[in-house]
């Protein structure tokens, strides 16, 4: 494919790309009033990604209190061995 091809199937891309996320923004309040009316204020269930990266955080923060507490008993473990070896 040559350059002129290769600019206007990048340009095309970049222009669909705008396209979109400005009828996403201008069909924002017409959405927003029809959820009104018909009464569906409900978010939509989250997406498959949303869920992973909400277990993901999950994982991270019990990893974090484990990892925490592992530190914590190695120190305990090590005041302790160093009381009874000191003496």
């Amino acid at each position: 494919m040559n350059k002129h091809f290769e600019d206007a199937r990048y340009y095309l891309g970049r222009a669909s790309e705008h396209a979109k996320e400005g009828i996403v923004e201008e069909l924002e309040p017409v959405e927003r009033r029809f959820r009104d009316l018909t009464g569906r204020d409900e978010k939509p269930e989250p997406s498959r990604l949303e869920k992973i990266q909400s277990e993901l955080k999950e994982l991270e923060t019990r990893a974090e209190g484990e990892t925490q507490k592992a530190i914590a008993d190695a120190r305990e473990r090590i005041k302790r061995y160093s009381g009874e070896s000191g003496e």
